[in-house]
């Protein structure tokens, strides 16, 4: 709870616009008049670097390119684990049906695995990441979803408890059980993947890395919003790689292959 309400006031779009509006406000006063007038330009320059440089593509590469995405599929698969991230379950719930998010290709290409390995475990892991209250759990949600999809959701394990990634590893293996030698494909967003990746082998899990959801390969985009949102996405994966390997979370500061 504390980590997400930490982030939630240092995002780099409210500190960024923090700048100018205390600086603006500052600009008015007498006394602190020049101050304000520098605090406000250095954070409107900032906010055009973001628009009109690839700030946050800079900052996502080197995350979603740490694990190339497999070119085939493994011969024998023993589980599939997917994070969850891609649904809303308070929106599902208001409208009576499976609200998806940019994250979407995280529950597509576990559908496509599940196909591809009949036999395989398969694991849905994800509880409900709200700071406040008892909200409906990611996992609620995504037992409608995979029903539409076509999977049987009695043939899935879900794990309804996390609020992290972190908890997703710790909370869903003693329901998924992997065995010394098996072999797990985990499922998630490319930025997401080495974080991911690191917890669940701290954990005692080895995976295989199925990364979607890239952020990266488009052309240009002039919504300075869509900019702010990757460089927040970004940035609070890059301090979480820290925070997590202070804390023995995961098994290097940057995971690789």
């Amino acid at each position: 709870m504390l980590s997400k309400i930490f982030w939630r006031l240092v995002e780099p779009d409210l500190l960024l616009l923090g700048l100018v509006l205390i600086g603006l406000v500052l600009a008015t006063t007498r006394r602190w008049a020049r101050s304000g007038i520098r605090i406000a330009a250095t954070g409107a320059l900032l906010l055009l670097a973001v628009a009109f440089l690839p700030v946050d593509e800079w900052l996502i590469t080197p995350l979603e390119n740490r694990f190339p995405a497999p070119r085939t599929l493994p011969e024998h698969v023993d589980g599939i684990v997917v994070l969850g991230g891609a649904l809303d379950p308070e929106r599902s719930a208001a409208h009576g049906i499976p609200s998806l998010n940019a994250e979407a290709e995280r529950m597509t290409s576990f559908v496509k695995l599940a196909g591809a390995y009949p036999t395989a475990k398969l694991v849905f892991t994800g509880g409900s990441a709200s700071i406040f209250g008892d909200h409906l759990p990611e996992a609620e949600a995504a037992k409608t979803l995979f029903s539409d999809l076509g999977l049987d959701p009695s043939h899935i394990i879900f794990e309804r408890d996390s609020r992290n990634t972190y908890e997703n590893a710790i909370l869903s293996k003693p329901l998924a059980a992997p065995k010394p030698g098996e072999t797990w494909i985990l499922v998630t967003s490319a930025f997401h993947m080495p974080r991911a990746v690191g917890i669940f082998r701290q954990a005692g899990w080895p995976v295989v890395a199925w990364p979607v959801a890239y952020k990266t390969g488009h052309g240009y985009d002039p919504s300075l919003a869509g900019h702010l949102k990757n460089v927040d996405l970004a940035l609070h994966e890059w301090s979480g790689l820290i925070a997590y390997r202070l804390l023995g979370r995961t098994d290097a500061l940057f995971p690789g292959p």
